[in-house]
Order: structure tokens, then C-alpha cells, then sequence
């Protein structure tokens, strides 16, 4: 559901000239932002996505806040930092952590009467965390029944709260999409499904779906229903959902599974092109020959992750590591743990 409300801000296709097949950079529309960067380690702002041709504006230190205004290519964000200056920043999750969770993609409410914000959409099973002041704003992350949204308030704490319009107001611009904990999809994958169209275009829609959805947090076992939180499945899932309308089943063992049955696979992940699901055993340590010895062929799959091409993964894998996110492949564990991989076309 987020698809309907975060598409109206992207303007392109994701990614990078070195991916094939995928040439424009994912950009917000006038005026608008992408999603929101804060940076964890300082790094230079620059005025081209480039570390020889860009000048360095200043260093941008560990704290600060920017709004990323595209995705440049697979290395770079264009940001604008606090003092309205545009620019350009490393998108290495070593230096900037985003958040798709902006004022432009989420409904705001606005609380017009005290109201109880609780653990749970019950007055009975709910524990009350706080109570909501007159005044104060929230995010609403969906319409979870006739009765309760689930909000998050603006010290990032997730809960509930009555809808009655005698507590909440809704506001902004995205009132009438709320995403509904109704709207139930059906967990196994629609294997029957048949999705037209080149390769290639495909693979951009996937990929810009999975790119809106970068910092979203991670949470094993995730609701497949909503997008406030993924495990791996669950976000490859979204992604081609939203992308394209393919529902894929709903954990990485059958999507591996999936994948099989539609043909051509490959144990190199080199030979893979941008699109292609990754399939990987259990981290079993960061060296190479920590898998050394292993028949991969009898492994069990234990995580997935969407290709992007130039030897990068869009993928999420745990909450320390900030939710979806891109990391670099070669002379990494991931790849002494892949599997095998291929297209899910």
C-alpha cells in the first residue's frame, strides 16, 4: 500500500548507468523529497557524484539530517542538507542511514482531544504507554480496523490509537490511501501468474519498488500484509508486488523453490543480472574459509536478497544493521554463502 503512497513523490526508474538495462536515477518531484538521510559517519558533500570531478562543500558530521532528493547512481544520494545547499553524498549505509518514513509519504494526524496511545488495538489488551496531548502530531502507518489506526509518535514509538474522529484529525496529503491491516493478500505465491513485458523493465520496476522502501526496519517473522517492518522475504515479496504485480510465495525457501521452476539458475552469482533474486545458507562466519568444505548443494536457504547489478544487493537482514538496505558482494560473506540465483520472471 505504501506503493500508492510514496509513487506520486518518485519520478524514474532506479538506478545507475553500470546496472543493465536500468538507466535513470529514482528522483523526487519538484519540491518533494525522497526519503530522509542521517549521516553515521561524517562524509564529504560534494557539488558532483564524483570523488575526483566533485568539489567537497564541507564535511557533513555524524547527526545530521538531510533530505535525499534522488538516488543518483549505485553510489551516490543527491541531498539537500539543512542549510538548503544541494549536493551529493556516498550512499554507503558506512555514512548515511535513510528513512523512507517522511512527511510526504505517511498521513500525519493531528490529536484534537487527549487520547490513550496503547501497545495494542484494545482497550482491554492495550497497555496505555502514554497519553496523546492536544496538539501533538503522529504518523499513521495504517488503518488496522473500524476502531484503530497504528500510529507512530514523534519520538518514534510505535502503538496504537482510537480512530474517532473526536480524538484524531487526519491531515496531509495522502488521507484517502491509508494503507488497511484489511486488505489481506493470500500468503502463497500466485505461481499461475504470468508477467509480460522485457526483462530488463521488469527488473527496473522491482528494483524501484525495493528502493523506496530503504531504512524501513526489520522484524523476523514480519506481517506480510504491511510494510512497517520486513524480514528478507517479506521485502522481496513487496518488491515485486508493488513492481509488478507478481506475488511471490511468502518465505525464502519456496521463493527459491519458485525460482527453480522457472528455469535458468546459476551457482556464480557474476552471471546474474539486475533483477535476479540471490538465495544464501546460514552466516557461518566472515572468511571465506569458514565455508570451505561445504556441499552448498545440500544447504538450507537461509536468506534472500533482490540482484542490482555492479556487484551490489538490496536486501535486509537484521535490525543492527538499520533495515532494508545495499551491500557490496564480492569478498564478503555473502558471497562464500550464496547458493544459487536467477529470475523470478
Amino acid at each position: 500500500m505504501r506503493k500508492q503512497l510514496i509513487s506520486s513523490i518518485i519520478a524514474a526508474s532506479l538506478v545507475m548507468s553500470s546496472v543493465p538495462g536500468i538507466s535513470a536515477p529514482i528522483t523526487a518531484e519538484a519540491s518533494s523529497v525522497l526519503m530522509r538521510g542521517e549521516i553515521v559517519s561524517g562524509v564529504n558533500f560534494r557539488t558532483a557524484p564524483s570523488t575526483s570531478s566533485g568539489k567537497i562543500i564541507r564535511m557533513l558530521k555524524k547527526g545530521e539530517t538531510v533530505d535525499i532528493i534522488e538516488v543518483t547512481n549505485a553510489y551516490w544520494y543527491k541531498v539537500k542538507d539543512r542549510n538548503g545547499r544541494i549536493g551529493y553524498v556516498s550512499s554507503s549505509p558506512t555514512y548515511i542511514r535513510t528513512n523512507t518514513s517522511t512527511s510526504n509519504s505517511l498521513t500525519k494526524g493531528e490529536v484534537i482531544y487527549g487520547v490513550n496511545f496503547r501497545t495494542a488495538p484494545s482497550t482491554s489488551s492495550g497497555k496505555i504507554i502514554r497519553m496523546l496531548k492536544k496538539g501533538e502530531t503522529v504518523d499513521i502507518i495504517e488503518k488496522t480496523n473500524a476502531n484503530w489506526y497504528k500510529v507512530k509518535d514523534r519520538n518514534g514509538q510505535t502503538g496504537y490509537v482510537s480512530s474517532s474522529s473526536k480524538y484524531i484529525r487526519l491531515v496531509g496529503r495522502n488521507v484517502d490511501n491509508l494503507p488497511s491491516a484489511g486488505n489481506k493478500n493470500s500468503n502463497s505465491g500466485n505461481n499461475n501468474s504470468v508477467v509480460k513485458g522485457d526483462a530488463s523493465e521488469l527488473a527496473a520496476k522491482v528494483i524501484k519498488a525495493g528502493m523506496k522502501y530503504l531504512g524501513t526496519p526489520y522484524e523476523y517473522g514480519s506481517d506480510r500484509n504491511s510494510t512497517a517492518t520486513f524480514d528478507c522475504s517479506a521485502f522481496v515479496r513487496r518488491a515485486f508486488l508493488d513492481g509488478i504485480g507478481l506475488t511471490l510465495p511468502p518465505d525464502s525457501r519456496q521463493q527459491g523453490e519458485y525460482v527453480k521452476k522457472k528455469g535458468k539458475t546459476t551457482t556464480n552469482w557474476r552471471n546474474l543480472k539486475a533483477g535476479d533474486l540471490m538465495f544464501f545458507m546460514s552466516y557461518r562466519g566472515p572468511k571465506k574459509s569458514d565455508y570451505s568444505g561445504i556441499n552448498k548443494s545440500k544447504q538450507t536457504i537461509n536468506h534472500v536478497g533482490i540482484y542490482l547489478g555492479d556487484g551490489r544487493i538490496l536486501h535486509t537482514y537484521s535490525k543492527e544493521s538499520g533495515g532494508v538496505r545495499i551491500d557490496s558482494i564480492a569478498g564478503k560473506h555473502w558471497e562464500y554463502r550464496f547458493l544459487f540465483g536467477g529470475s523470478a520472471f
